[in-house]
């Protein structure tokens, strides 16, 4: 699968490492090539997949994540130009500090959406650290990442590339949950840095 990546930061480099190790075909689309962040994934995985700069090429692959910080994220999807019917995964959480910005009373994939009209939008790989997306075994056990989006194809092949990543997925409905699940990203957040837990920590889901 042709997967684009916007962001070459902590979650859009380990998915897109990750990604590129099971075989996908990565494109990293970046504003600023020559930073010191893309130097660096360069460095670690020399040869394992494109750097581009952001433009509407990205439309050519067939899916593509957004995993980039909150405030760039206007445009970012401007710079995308027309996403109509494109599965747009959205990693990002609506951070204002260490607080959820909800000023605009819908969450972040929602607004999301709006930006990318047309694009089919998954609410995905926000509720947890990148460590977990570089690792998220822990012992018998998978990390929990909770999905949702209006499109259930787009839906289910995000569900499916969670698991290839080795998460127990579960589809969590429509995207107005993303509200839900950038809260559990929050409570991730506050355990892991203001409690001290650690980035090593993850939500599971029991089923009985």
């Amino acid at each position: 699968m042709k997967i684009g990546i916007i962001g070459a930061g902590n979650v859009g480099s380990a998915l897109g490492k990750r990604l590129a190790k099971l075989g996908h075909n990565v494109t990293f689309a970046i504003r600023d090539p020559n930073s010191p962040k893309v130097r660096k994934l360069l460095e670690e995985c020399p040869g394992e997949f494109e750097i581009t700069i952001l433009s509407g090429e990205i439309r050519n692959n067939d899916v593509i994540v957004l995993a980039t910080p909150w405030d760039t994220v206007p445009a970012v999807i401007e710079s995308c130009g027309d996403l109509s019917d494109k599965i747009l995964i959205d990693c990002t959480n609506p951070l204002s500090g260490l607080s959820l910005d909800t000023g605009q009373g819908i969450s972040g994939g929602e607004q999301v959406a709006a930006l990318a009209f047309g694009a089919k939008v998954v609410k995905a790989f926000n509720m947890t650290g990148s460590k977990n997306m570089a690792n998220p075994n822990f012992g018998n056990n998978k990390a929990a990442m909770i999905i949702c989006g209006n499109h259930e194809e787009a839906n289910n092949l995000v569900k499916g590339l969670a698991g290839e990543l080795g998460f127990d997925t579960t589809i969590a409905g429509p995207l107005e949950n993303a509200r839900l699940l950038e809260h559990l990203a929050m409570l991730w957040i506050n355990l892991a840095y203001v409690q001290g837990l650690g980035p090593d920590i993850a939500f599971g889901l029991l089923k009985r």
